[in-house]
């Protein structure tokens, strides 16, 4: 027996109310099972319970053996002076208050159905499964499912607004230079975010934007600071990308970040020269980027705004050494998606939070229209039948595999609850 499974039993009153009693045979009513403290304290505060017709307000704790109470410590706390109730699953030794009175006590396995348990045993069975609960999925019915879904994608999208946020305090609520940030760590993809991340974060966004009056002037800053322009390389383009960012250096007193970029296992147009070149030349076409992606609302409007390709040199380049053959290297539309997905839609929900103009619908509109990732995560949820026809969809069960059914928080999952109380 674990504790977890103790108090998911006592916030949801699974248990059998009409034969309550105390362990010293006191009937006993819960008006109210109080707020789940998940701080230091008693498990539940602000209880309301009735024993033998008087009604008492206060906190509840909650332990699988009754000793725990003095195991834990808790008769010398005065967090737990205010309890009006122990709940219990075996009462193997009285718990006395400050004013040596026994504390009224309940135990649990007198109360709990053998079918509850038996269905926690199922959930969390030691198989070689890719979630617990595979195996009974029929049980549960769409509406659950849906809308579990939904407020795990809320949850996603809440838990991204905390990196936001964070770097909207630490620029004084700069949002440009947030913008910048976030759209840099991705234009770096997972092997260069940091070195992409750590180059917008060490440039002040008023030197990009003045360097923006030239697509030139804004690559040799973006090299520059990638570490890209430390090579001998006998070509005009890099000698005068180099000339330039010396001077960079010295005029806004630059240093280099400490990551460099990596090539390797990349296929070139992922290349980190290739998307340093593409976000230079976003900025430098969009000069009022951040205003233009609050006011974009369909997913057309998105792609048609993002078709930004490259400047000529490397319409024939991939590095600075080799020429390759032409061709143009616009950002793709599924790119264009991993920017609406972890850049712009987060950043859209933070600032429509803070201007006090968020409405859910048509900010979930544009989650719905993007096309489902793929992955062995999503593949795995699919063979289960779960939905996966966009990446509204999809990003749920992200947040669901890696936040729920990993660490196995199956007891604050809506289909774990679903399959207990079946």
């Amino acid at each position: 027996m674990k504790e977890e499974l103790l108090h998911f039993i006592w916030m949801h009153k699974l248990f059998y109310s009409s034969s309550m009693k105390t362990v010293s045979c006191k009937p006993i009513y819960v008006v109210s099972v109080g707020t789940h403290n998940l701080h230091t304290g008693p498990d539940f505060l602000n209880a309301r319970i009735r024993i033998d017709d008087q009604l008492w307000a206060g906190n509840i704790e909650i332990h699988v053996n009754a000793s725990d109470w003095y195991v834990h410590g808790h008769e010398n706390d005065s967090n737990y002076d205010a309890l009006i109730l122990h709940v219990v699953w075996n009462n193997d030794v009285a718990v006395f208050d400050k004013a040596n009175n026994v504390l009224p006590t309940i135990e649990l396995n007198k109360i709990v159905s053998k079918e509850l348990l038996n269905n926690y045993q199922k959930l969390f069975s030691k198989s070689k499964s890719f979630i617990n609960c595979e195996k009974s999925l029929d049980l549960i019915d769409h509406f659950t499912i849906n809308n579990w879904l939904e407020r795990l994608y809320i949850e996603r999208i809440e838990r991204k607004a905390l990196e936001v946020n964070k770097l909207l305090n630490k620029s004084e609520f700069n949002w440009e230079q947030v913008l910048f940030q976030l759209l840099a760590k991705n234009f770096g993809l997972k092997v260069n975010a940091e070195p992409f991340f750590k180059m917008a974060d060490a440039l002040d966004y008023a030197i990009v934007r003045k360097e923006s009056q030239s697509l030139t002037r804004l690559e040799s800053l973006f090299f520059g600071q990638l570490a890209m322009l430390n090579e001998v390389v006998e070509n005009d383009y890099y000698l005068e990308l180099k000339k330039e960012y010396e001077y960079q250096v010295k005029k806004y007193k630059l240093g280099l970040p400490i990551t460099k970029v990596q090539y390797f296992r990349l296929r070139p147009t992922n290349f980190p020269t290739i998307r340093a070149a593409q976000l230079a030349n976003l900025i430098f076409e969009k000069k009022q980027l951040f205003a233009d992606v609050m006011k974009l609302n369909s997913l057309s409007d998105f792609y048609t705004y993002f078709k930004v390709a490259t400047s000529k040199y490397w319409e024939t380049h991939y590095t600075f050494e080799t020429d390759s053959k032409k061709s143009n290297k616009n950002l793709t539309k599924s790119f264009v998606d991993l920017l609406l997905i972890n850049t712009i839609i987060p950043l859209r929900f933070v600032y429509f939070k803070h201007v006090g103009k968020f409405e859910p619908v048509p900010f979930l509109r544009l989650i719905q229209e993007l096309k489902p990732e793929g992955n062995s995560i999503i593949d795995n949820f699919k063979a289960l039948s779960f939905p996966t026809s966009s990446a509204f969809e999809t990003q749920a069960l992200l947040e669901l595999k890696n936040n729920y059914c990993a660490p196995q928080k199956c007891l604050q999952c809506a289909i774990g609850l679903k399959l207990l109380r079946s």
